[in-house]
C-alpha cells in the first residue's frame, strides 16, 4: 500500500463543503490539465474519445486553439483585468471602480451585480444627456470628497444599469456586420411584432471617414469592437485616459475642479515593458475568452418551447464567425451559440429611459443568454434578483410585457402548462452548465462521479434527463467515452483522478465505474481500504497508528469509515487491519 493511497483514503468523503473549498483553491483552467491525465483518459475510452469528443471550456476559460503567444497574451491580460489602478497611475479623479474585475466578476470577464447610474433630462419628449453637467454616466466615486460628482438637480431621468456581459468578446466581434444586419426588420414588414434594428456606430479606433460597424456590445449595442469597449470603460468607469479617449471627464462638467483634482498627465495609460498598454492587455483577455458551455449541447424539449413562444426571434441561438483570413484561427469560422441578435428592440416599460447615440429611450439590445444560469441579478436594472434560478427567469420573462416587442412571448410564457414551463427553465439552466456537473454546483467532485456511475444502468437517455449532463457525446448511454470525459473534467477542477490504490494499472475511478464496490463514496475501491488505518504511512498498522487515532478522537483527522468523525467504528477498523499492509 502506497502512502499516496493512504493519504487519499483518509479524506472525509461526505464533507462536501470541505471538499469544495479544498478543490476551489486549485487551478480550474483547461490548459493546466496534465499530459499524464490526458493520456490516461484517452486510454480509457480508446478511439471513440480520440475521434473528436472534447470538453467544452468552462465560462471564463481561454479559447481552445490559441497559439502559445495568444495564450500568453490572454494570461497577461487576465492579470491586468484584476489590477487596480491607484491615484498615482491615473485613477479618477472620478470613477465607478478601480479595476475591471470588480464589475465583470461572474466569472471574471462575465456578468456582475455592480450597478451604475445614468442620468439626463427629458423635455417635451426630447431626451438630453446633460453632458455639460457630467452626463449621462454618473461616476459615484472620487479620489477625494472635494472632487466628488453628484446627480444634478436638473436631471429628471435616472436609470440603473447592472454589469452587462458578452462572454467570448472576440467571437462576437468576429460576426460579420452583414450577418447581424440580415436579422433586422425596422419596419416590421413581416408583421410579427418584432422590429429589431442595427445600431450603427463608429469604433473609437477608426478614423472619422471609416465605415460604421454594427454595434453588438453594451445594453444599447453602442460598441462594435473589443478595443473600443476596453478604451471606453477604462476612461469612463475608472477615469484612466488612454490612446482612444485622451481627455478626462470633469466632475459635473466643472473644468476648474478637474484641473485641481487631476494631477497625472494624459494619456494615463502608457505602454508596459513589453510595449502593450493596459487597454491592449485587457482587450487580449476579453478577445480570447471562450464561449461558455451548454450542457446538454442540444435537444432539450425546453428549447423547442423557447422557440415556439417566440423567444428565438430576438434571442437567436446560433451564429458563425467570419471566414476572414485576418482573424486568428481560434476565432475564424467558428459556430457559437450566444442566443442574441445584437439588435435594438423597443422594449416598452422595460426600456431604461436613456438615449444613447442612435438608440432611443425605449430601445435595448437583446442580451446574450449563454452562461445565464450563473446570472444574478437579471435584467438591465437588476430587478430580477435573488431566489432560485427559476424565480429570476420567470420574473425576467414577465417583465417583457405588457408593452414592447417581447410582450407576446411574455404572455405565451404565462400561458404555458406547469410541465412546459419547467422544461423551458431547465433548458435555460443548461446555458452555462459544465459537462458532468450533475448537481449544478459548478465544480466536478466525487458526488458528480457517484451520479455518473448510477446513470450507467439507464438506457435511452434523452437531453431532458439529468443523466444527459454526463453523456458527453449525447449517444443515449453512459459508457467509457463519458468516463474519460469525466476524468478530464475532474482533473480540470482539481480532483485527483490519477490514483491507483493497489497499483494494478487500473485507476481507482475506472475500477469503481466498472463495478468494484466503493460503499462509502470516497473514490477508493473498498478492497484498498484496509491500509487506510496506516496513519503514519510506514507500511504497517501498529501501535503508532493506534496512538494517532486516539489522539484524533472526535475529529475528522483519522476518520476511516467516512462518517466525518473519529470514533469507536474507526477504532474497530484499525484493530481489524492490524499488521503489515500487503
Amino acid at each position: 500500500m502506497t502512502s499516496r493511497m493512504t493519504s487519499r483514503a483518509l479524506t472525509v468523503p461526505h464533507d462536501h463543503d470541505h471538499d469544495h473549498d479544498r478543490q476551489a483553491q486549485r487551478t480550474r483552467s483547461t490548459f493546466h490539465v496534465s499530459v499524464l491525465v490526458n493520456a490516461l483518459a484517452l486510454a480509457v475510452a480508446g478511439a471513440s474519445y480520440a475521434g473528436g469528443v472534447t470538453l467544452q471550456p468552462k465560462a471564463g476559460d481561454p479559447l481552445q486553439g490559441l497559439t502559445k503567444v495568444q495564450l500568453a497574451q490572454w494570461t497577461a491580460g487576465r492579470v491586468s483585468y484584476a489590477m487596480p489602478f491607484g491615484q498615482a497611475t491615473g485613477l479618477g479623479p472620478i470613477m465607478n471602480k478601480s479595476n475591471c474585475q470588480s464589475c465583470h466578476s461572474n466569472p471574471v470577464g462575465g456578468w456582475g451585480s455592480i450597478s451604475v447610474t445614468r442620468f439626463g433630462s427629458e423635455d417635451k419628449g426630447e431626451y438630453y444627456p446633460l453632458e455639460e453637467l457630467g452626463g449621462s454616466l454618473f461616476q459615484s466615486l472620487a479620489i477625494s470628497d472635494s472632487c466628488r460628482e453628484f446627480i444634478p438637480a436638473g436631471a429628471t431621468v435616472t436609470s440603473t444599469r447592472v454589469t452587462n456581459s458578452s462572454m467570448a468578446f472576440g467571437l462576437i466581434e468576429a460576426i460579420a456586420d452583414v450577418d447581424i444586419a440580415s436579422h433586422e426588420d425596422p419596419l416590421d414588414t413581416n408583421v410579427d411584432g418584432i422590429s429589431g434594428r442595427v445600431h450603427w456606430v463608429l469604433p473609437l479606433e477608426s478614423s472619422p471617414t471609416s465605415p460604421l460597424r454594427a454595434g453588438r456590445f453594451g445594453w444599447k449595442s453602442q460598441v462594435a469592437t473589443v478595443l473600443s469597449f476596453s478604451g471606453d470603460a477604462t476612461r469612463n468607469e475608472m477615469g484612466v485616459t488612454n490612446a482612444l479617449i485622451s481627455t478626462e471627464t470633469a466632475p459635473n462638467g466643472d473644468m476648474a475642479l478637474l484641473a485641481a483634482c487631476d494631477t497625472v498627465a494624459d494619456p494615463e495609460d502608457v505602454a508596459d515593458a513589453s510595449g502593450f498598454t493596459f487597454i491592449e492587455r485587457v482587450t487580449h483577455f476579453q478577445r480570447y475568452l471562450a464561449q461558455p458551455p451548454q450542457t446538454p449541447k442540444s435537444g432539450m424539449s425546453g428549447e423547442a418551447t423557447f422557440n415556439a413562444i417566440g423567444c428565438s426571434q430576438c434571442h437567436v441561438a446560433q451564429w458563425t464567425t467570419s471566414r476572414s483570413p485576418t482573424l486568428e484561427a481560434a476565432i475564424r469560422n467558428k459556430t457559437i451559440r450566444p442566443y442574441s441578435d445584437f439588435l435594438l428592440h423597443d422594449m416598452g416599460f422595460l426600456g431604461d429611459g436613456v438615449q444613447d447615440g442612435d438608440a432611443s429611450e425605449l430601445e435595448m439590445r437583446t442580451p446574450t443568454l449563454w452562461n445565464l444560469r450563473t446570472r444574478d441579478p437579471m435584467l438591465h436594472d437588476g430587478s430580477a434578483a435573488g431566489g432560485t434560478f427559476a424565480d429570476r427567469v420567470s420574473l425576467a420573462i414577465a417583465a417583457h410585457g405588457p408593452l414592447g416587442e417581447g410582450a407576446a412571448s411574455a404572455a405565451a410564457f404565462a400561458g404555458l402548462s406547469v410541465g412546459e414551463r419547467a422544461n423551458l427553465i431547465a433548458f435555460l439552466d443548461s446555458l452555462g452548465r459544465d459537462e458532468f456537473d450533475m448537481n449544478g454546483d459548478r465544480m466536478i467532485t466525487l458526488e458528480d462521479f457517484a451520479t455518473l456511475v448510477a446513470c450507467q444502468g439507464a438506457s435511452g437517455i434523452t437531453a431532458d434527463d439529468n443523466c444527459a449532463i454526463g453523456d458527453i457525446d449525447q449517444n443515449g448511454v453512459i459508457n467509457a467515452t463519458d468516463l474519460s470525459g469525466f476524468l478530464l473534467a475532474g482533473a480540470r477542477d482539481g480532483l485527483d483522478v490519477s490514483l491507483d490504490c493497489d497499483n494494478d494499472g487500473t485507476l481507482d475511478l475506472v475500477a469503481i465505474f466498472n463495478g468494484v464496490p466503493d460503499r462509502n463514496g470516497d473514490g477508493v475501491p473498498d478492497n484498498c481500504v484496509a491500509c487506510a488505518a496506516d496513519l503514519d504511512n510506514d507500511g504497517n498498522v501498529a501501535a503508532s497508528d493506534l496512538s494517532n487515532l486516539l489522539g484524533a478522537w472526535g475529529s475528522a483527522a483519522a476518520d476511516l469509515d467516512g462518517d466525518g468523525t473519529t470514533a469507536a467504528s474507526d477504532l474497530a477498523l484499525l484493530l481489524g487491519s492490524w499488521g503489515a499492509c500487503d
